[in-house]
């Protein structure tokens, strides 16, 4: 095998494209709306216990996760830590963000700010 191929199959395996198929959903700490106040982005700390990933947005396999997040504040010390449960549905991207009390608090929650269709993913038809 020469060096191309080689560089070729560990690119796809660091992207994630070598183990999902047609059908996957993804999650971003993004912003995707600009007007609601007292938002933020949210570092994905960590989704089912684990916290490295390759590539971003994070693509799983549709169904139940556990995602732990962190707002992105100026508090000092940072935003504490919050854990969510979502259902992602198939072929659906959702951007997770942070939804603070107010303005220079600590105080937040997690929020699905956005969902959004996944460009080339494909559900399956039955």
């Amino acid at each position: 095998m020469n060096r191309s191929n080689l560089m070729l199959i560990a690119t796809l395996a660091l992207t994630g494209c070598a183990t999902y198929g047609p059908t996957w959903s993804e999650i971003s700490g993004d912003r995707y709306t600009q007007t609601t106040i007292n938002r933020a982005p949210a570092l994905i700390e960590k989704v089912d216990g684990y916290s490295a990933y390759p590539s971003y947005p994070i693509k799983l396999d549709p169904g139940s996760h556990e995602i732990v997040l962190q707002g992105a504040s100026r508090w000092p010390g940072g935003a504490p830590l919050r854990t969510m449960t979502l259902n992602l549905e198939p072929c659906k991207r959702y951007y997770l963000n942070a939804q603070f009390d107010a303005p220079g608090q600590p105080r937040w929650e997690p929020v699905v700010d956005y969902v959004e269709a996944i460009a080339g993913c494909r559900t399956a038809t039955g």
